[in-house]
């Protein structure tokens, strides 16, 4: 497939964002136990507005994509059978609760809701709709991609969990950089869960990556084209230049050029920011845990346009001149 900058930032951005607010609501939850040292209300309401930020400009660049973004919201229309539908509906969702947590969290409302004479519960309330959410966007996010049967590469579990862990991951490397400057005793919790992340996330990914380069194909000349002839040579491709067929069904890379990405993103997203993570939490050095983050989203860019170029659209069999 041909992959689109737009849905390339997209997935990426929400994916930090996601992974940011659920960063910080797991961390006022374990306040609330006694576990981590307890916050001021605006330390998750800043937390949770950059949240916000994220999901905001995932979205907008997400309009990019469109040929006509005025009609946008037709998308949602198919909610019962599309899970683009579905995640065109949970992405405003989840805005809505980041939104109203920030909120929450900025005023310090709090009730005693359930009787249980603890601080906090509106917090609690509020951030466990919002992570509820969350997980259901990175469920249709994933299966956006993992119910296009015909795309063998994305036909998969791992691909739902592997845009969870991804962006969890580098949602928690976010969150630990912002912890360094305003709530340095939060830090170990972030980073150390940041690496635990990213490590769970190196194991899919390269199960994935295992996975894709053993598959056998369901598909063949014959079938390309409904003929069962056991003999059948494509001679021409049936056009004189390019079409949409040949734009937007395939990357126009090389073999060499999608080994070179697939090797950028296996370092940049992976040991290269456990490294700073390590490096950071030791040192107690919010430089080194920006840069983790930075790194890493910059691989997950490398690591999302390898996921798109690399699933084979059967219509390729019929253009393979040009393929």
């Amino acid at each position: 497939m041909h992959p689109a900058f737009s849905v390339i930032f997209l997935t990426t951005l929400i994916g930090v964002g996601q992974g940011l607010f659920l960063a910080l609501f797991s961390s006022q939850t374990y306040t609330m136990v006694d576990v981590l040292p307890a916050q001021p209300g605006g330390y998750y309401a800043v937390g949770g507005l950059l949240a916000l930020g994220f999901l905001v400009a995932g979205l907008l660049l997400s309009f990019f994509h469109l040929g006509h973004p005025e009609r946008a919201w037709r998308a949602a229309s198919q909610w019962r059978t599309s899970w683009l539908s579905r995640e065109v509906i949970a992405l405003p969702a989840v805005m809505g609760m980041v939104f109203i947590y920030a909120v929450a969290n900025w005023l310090e409302f709090d009730a005693d809701l359930y009787g249980w004479g603890m601080p906090g519960q509106v917090a609690l309330t509020i951030g466990s709709v919002g992570a509820a959410a969350n997980l259901a966007l990175f469920l249709c996010t994933g299966m956006v991609y993992a119910a296009v049967r015909f795309l063998q590469e994305w036909a998969s579990p791992l691909t739902v969990v592997n845009y969870f862990l991804l962006g969890s991951a580098s949602g928690f490397a976010f969150a630990a950089a912002y912890a360094a400057v305003y709530a340095p005793a939060m830090v170990e919790f972030y980073a150390g869960w940041a690496i635990a992340i990213t490590l769970a996330a190196l194991v899919t990914r390269a199960a994935s990556l295992f996975r894709n380069a053993r598959l056998k194909r369901v598909s063949n000349v014959q079938t390309a084209i409904g003929v069962r002839h056991p003999q059948v040579q494509q001679r021409a491709m049936g056009f004189m230049a390019g079409s949409y067929n040949t734009r937007e069904y395939f990357h126009g890379r090389t073999l060499a050029f999608m080994k070179s990405v697939k090797w950028i993103f296996l370092v940049l997203v992976f040991p290269v920011p456990v490294l700073l993570l390590w490096l950071g939490l030791s040192n107690e050095s919010a430089p080194l845990l920006a840069l983790a983050f930075a790194v890493q989203y910059l691989g997950l860019l490398f690591e999302r346009w390898f996921f798109f170029a690399q699933a084979n659209h059967p219509q390729n069999l019929y253009y393979q001149v040009v393929g």
